[in-house]
């Protein structure tokens, strides 16, 4: 009743309903449940939202004498949250103007609201404050225990360089009289009161903007009530205090996250905010202090998890928005703030406490990277470089399990998440992360630090082989004691992490940074090479052991990640070969090391050898032949035995993903250009017939069909012929796909060696499409839509235009209509790989394909477009639309017949093809109609980028025919507020197409656009219109839009709501 017809009451009604609600509130607030009690507040605050001040001027006053009298602040306190919540950001049932009123009239209210909860928080701390004589603040090392054991012995590594003063002054007790030392033992209404207050402050600060306002007495108070959450539970208890109170704590550090989240600062707020930093970072402190009540002496292990993410965020905040503020302030140190951050993120006592901290970390790191640029970036790094490394030595320390087994075992490495991932590569990920980041900056020292602990473990890997005894045909870990097999876990986990981070600095190393590191990137990958060498040698993946499950996977994730580094190393042994062509004395050298890498990864292609391990020598082929491309590569014997083996089918028994990978890379190295060499140097006959071959021998199952061609029934009936047809294609999709942005000649081999293949394939094209065999057709439609994205310039103009020309008469209307409707996802999958490839030819700027455009505007327009309109089929949808946007794009001049000898003499446009041109445009415009919200995007992207483009809003045919409709459309969509989300991008539309004739959108459209809506009075639609400024600019523009679309919605609401009859429309 009071959102709806409170309006149509009259004054005498609405008095004694505010009076019987107000009465009732009163009298029971403390008798009903709460969800009662609030239901009542909400109505009782509706009222004022809509009445007050003008006709319930005491609305606010009433709260406010509430909250100051001791029987009813609990309840004056809930409903100035609610006053907060419904008046300061209102819903859509009040007009523009009214919401501004009322934010205005709130805002002269904040200041005694804010001083009545400080009161109240004031009261309840001066009634339950236990003191304890004055003492000054702690130093940030002080309290520290004197056994300091392992991790904690070296969490601050970082000098304590400032003064006492500084420090004094920078680490600041919350209390401004005296250190409150216990927490408060409240009682359970005390408690519930605070509660209410501080979610209230939160939800004022929220929208509040910084001022004076917020005085040094309320936020004093709200610290005190942070630092309830710095309180152990296990000190808690001992004191009998209410562990609960802990509670409050984190609405406190919520209070303070809502007003450090402002970016926009007043500059004479800083010294403000100063003081807050100053505040927060006391707790920091005492957070970071060791614990006497625990065996780890982790005190962060005994506080709320909750307290210590909302304490987090705040870091976050401080480091992401502030910190460039205070940074060079005498007054704050960073560096001690560096050393108290890092504490507190190596005592995280839970995984994603540690990753949030990391997050924190980067924000920091991408902070100093903004001043690579500056003339001060030296002396930033040197200030900084400390306390960077000690950062990447407790990382390091952290992810190695020698010593931090316990933890590092609780992470699962066999259940991936969303994202793909184990809980043990997101903490790796997560974790080395930031120390490339580090490496960065300072990667000499970075690499120090990784290879020592590397060095270290590969020598312990490397002494295995000794201990494995042989026994028939069977080998064993001679290591079986408890002990000793941990220490061998342990090593080879490390060993793994650490690979992984080497991996992770190959970038580092190449580039500009080649030649002063290539001693260092020499020796590196020496040593990956033998761990390579060596994993293959021993075949330790195949010892037996008396922890056979926990070492087996050991031993698979060292080779495998031994070889994924050596991968991360490609473009450096791409430049190494760059170099030892202009230096022959060190060609040897690279030879051997590259013929031992192939050596001991081509073995490898086998069902006996793990799969991960195959999956990562698969992947270094791969980028060896396609990064360093060495001219001597085929000459190798390792790697004639691998293409032997892929054209005798030996890697059939593989996965398919290593089977391409494998495929891909012996055509890359018989195709692609070897670095440093002349064309005449390439040897491409020779190649060339040597891919030929190898193209035959794969595709020869395909090939012997030829002779089937005549036998329809066998081929549609044989699931052989149809899984070597999918393979063969796949195959050479994936070269093609490949080869395409590599040189001419590269392309011009890939494709006279496939055109047997293709020719055969479009033989047998019409044999699987009527009716579809959609798996067959999908893969032929991959391979030939890969052919025309990749080889088109190397299929000539004639043999592109006969393949299109064949696959248009292929796909008439009822063969669209029944793979359409067929329902399946592969079966749309084909459609629109053939609108993808019409796709391409309506791209194409030659006039031998402008006769396919009225052709594929009739394939879209008449025969998809009505399949698929009204129904739910948004990816065809996509397709079909960029189709159509791309062909506008590239074939305005289809449409349009200007020339500049028209334009200089002002005749007016010739408009040509007028009705396909209308029949495009109005598919789009009938998409705004339709729910998705991707097809919305994109097409109202389109509309724009062809505006962009090609002016499509001042041409007459659509100013004058279609302008209209979409501007009303866009209207509509906005005042249903179907499509939300792009209220900005519709707003933005809407302002482009007005911008066309402003006078006419105000004076003609905005009056037709307000007489046709239904639901409003004749002074409601003058009202709309006048309030609508006729400013020109997108801002203004913007907000008139938004008031415009927000009263129209109020005034039908309102008019909705009164009585039947006592509205005339």
């Amino acid at each position: 009743m009071i959102n709806r017809q409170w309006i149509g009451l009259s004054a005498e009604d609405k008095l004694v309903i505010r009076s019987t609600l107000n009465q009732f509130l009163l009298e029971h607030h403390t008798k009903v449940p709460n969800y009662i009690r609030n239901k009542l507040v909400k109505v009782i605050v509706d009222i004022g939202r809509i009445d007050w001040p003008h006709f319930y001027p005491d609305f606010l006053s009433n709260i406010l004498q509430l909250t100051s009298q001791t029987d009813t602040v609990l309840l004056g306190v809930v409903i100035l949250q609610t006053v907060s919540e419904e008046l300061a950001t209102p819903r859509e049932d009040l007009s523009m103007a009214r919401k501004e009123e009322l934010q205005r009239l709130l805002i002269i209210q904040v200041p005694n609201i804010l001083s009545l909860l400080n009161n109240i928080l004031e009261s309840v701390l001066e009634k339950h404050r236990h003191l304890v004589a004055a003492t000054p603040p702690p130093s940030p090392t002080s309290g520290e225990r004197n056994n300091h054991r392992g991790l904690e012995s070296s969490m601050l590594l970082i000098s304590s360089s400032p003064s006492d003063t500084i420090l004094s002054n920078m680490f600041k007790s919350p209390g401004r009289h005296v250190q409150v030392e216990a927490l408060p033992p409240l009682d359970d209404q005390s408690k519930l009161l605070c509660t209410h207050a501080l979610t209230t402050l939160s939800q004022y600060f929220s929208w509040i903007p910084l001022s004076s306002t917020i005085t040094p007495q309320l936020l004093s108070t709200i610290f005190h009530f942070a630092g309830f959450g710095c309180e152990t539970k296990s000190s808690s208890s001992s004191s009998n205090f209410n562990t609960n109170t802990q509670s409050l704590g984190i609405l406190a550090m919520n209070c303070i996250n809502e007003l450090l989240s402002k970016n926009c600062v007043p500059v004479e707020f800083e010294d403000f905010l100063l003081q807050m930093f100053q505040q927060t970072f006391y707790l920091l402190q005492k957070l970071t202090k060791d614990s006497s009540t625990n065996s780890t002496g982790n005190r962060l292990s005994e506080i709320d998890e909750g307290y210590l993410e909302k304490f987090t965020d705040f870091l976050k905040l401080f480091v992401s928005i502030h910190l460039r503020r205070f940074e060079s302030n005498p007054k704050f140190s960073v560096m001690e703030f560096l050393a108290l951050f890092l504490k507190y993120t190596f005592r995280q006592p839970t995984f994603d406490g540690y990753y949030n901290c990391l997050d924190t970390w980067n924000t920091f790191l991408d902070f100093i990277h903004t001043k690579e640029r500056t003339a001060e970036w030296k002396s930033i790094i040197t200030r900084y470089q400390e306390a960077l490394l000690t950062l990447v030595s407790h990382i390091l320390h952290k992810l190695q399990f020698k010593y931090n087994q316990s933890q590092l075992e609780e992470l699962d490495d066999d259940i991936l998440d969303d994202d793909s991932e184990t809980e043990w590569q997101q903490f790796i990920r997560q974790s080395l992360e930031v120390v490339a980041k580090v490496a960065e900056m300072l990667t000499a020292e970075t690499f120090q630090l990784l290879y020592q602990p590397f060095s270290e473990n590969l020598h312990v890997y490397h002494s295995l082989e000794q201990y494995i005894a042989t026994s028939g045909n069977k080998r064993h870990l001679i290591i079986s004691a408890e002990n000793e097999c941990r220490r061998l876990h342990c090593a080879l986990k490390d060993l793994s992490s650490l690979l992984q981070a080497l991996g992770r600095m190959a970038e580092h190393f190449i580039g500009e940074n080649f030649p002063q590191r290539l001693s260092d990137g020499t020796m590196l990958l020496e040593k990956l090479v033998s761990c390579v060498e060596y994993g293959t040698k021993t075949k330790l993946y195949e010892v037996r052991s008396t922890v056979q499950n926990v070492l087996d996977a050991d031993f698979q994730s060292v080779q495998a990640q031994a070889i994924a580094s050596v991968k991360a190393f490609c473009h450096w042994l791409s430049q190494y070969y760059n170099e030892v062509n202009k230096e022959p004395q060190i060609k040897q050298k690279f030879i051997s090391t590259m013929t031992t890498l192939l050596e001991a990864v081509t073995p490898l292609f086998s069902n006996q050898v793990p799969e991960r391990i195959v999956h990562s020598a698969a992947h270094v082929v791969l980028s060896i032949t396609t990064t360093v491309k060495p001219a001597f590569l085929l000459q190798l014997p390792c790697i004639q035995n691998l293409l032997s083996s892929v054209t005798q089918g030996t890697l059939d028994s593989l996965t398919t993903e290593v089977q391409l990978l494998v495929y891909r890379s012996m055509s890359n190295a018989l195709i692609l250009p070897w670095p440093n060499e002349s064309d005449a140097g390439q040897n491409w006959t020779e190649r060339a017939s040597h891919h030929q071959i190898y193209v035959q021998q794969i595709a020869r199952n395909v090939l012997l069909l030829k002779s089937e061609l005549g036998n329809h029934k066998h081929l549609r009936e044989d699931s052989t012929s149809k899984q070597v047809i999918r393979k063969a294609l796949s195959i050479f999709q994936d070269w093609i796909e490949a080869v395409s942005g590599e040189v001419v000649k590269s392309k011009q081999i890939c494709y006279q060696s496939l055109q047997e293949v293709i020719q055969v394939s479009i033989a047998l094209f019409p044999i699987y499409l009527h009716p579809p065999e959609v798996e067959v057709i999908e893969a032929m439609m991959s391979f030939f839509l890969s052919l025309f994205q990749g080889l088109r310039v190397q299929m000539g103009v004639a043999f592109t235009q006969q393949t299109i020309t064949t696959f248009m008469s292929l796909f008439t209307q009822q063969q669209l209509a029944e793979t359409i409707f067929q329902e399946s996802s592969a079966a749309h999958r084909v459609v629109e790989k053939f609108l993808k490839i019409l796709e391409l030819v309506v791209q194409e700027p030659g006039s031998a394909f402008k006769s396919f455009i009225p052709s594929v505007i009739s394939i879209c327009i008449d025969q998809i477009y009505p399949i698929i309109a009204q129904r739910p089929s948004p990816d065809m949808k996509l397709v079909l639309y960029n189709l159509l946007h791309e062909l506008l794009v590239h074939n305005w001049r289809y449409f349009f017949k200007s020339n500049v000898l028209m334009k200089m003499n002002n005749e007016p446009e010739q408009v040509e093809n007028v009705q396909q041109f209308t029949s495009v445009l109005q598919s789009y415009g009938q998409s705004f109609l339709q729910p998705d919200i991707d097809v919305f995007r994109q097409n109202l992207e389109s509309l724009e980028n062809l505006n962009f483009k090609w002016k499509l809003y001042s041409k007459t045919i659509f100013a004058q025919g279609m302008l209209t409709q979409f501007l009303n459309v866009l209207l509509q969509v906005l005042v249903h507020r179907s499509h939300d989300l792009l209220q900005e991008e519709i707003t933005v539309t809407i302002h482009n197409m007005a911008c066309v004739d402003f006078e006419r959108f105000y004076n003609d459209f905005l009056h037709q656009f307000l007489s046709d809506c239904e639901g409003l009075t004749s002074d409601q639609k003058s009202v709309l219109q006048q309030n609508f400024k006729t400013e020109k600019d997108l801002p203004s523009f913007s907000q008139s839009i938004q008031r415009l679309v927000n009263d129209l919605r109020y005034y039908r609401q309102v008019n909705s709501s009164l009585p039947e009859g006592s509205v005339k429309f």
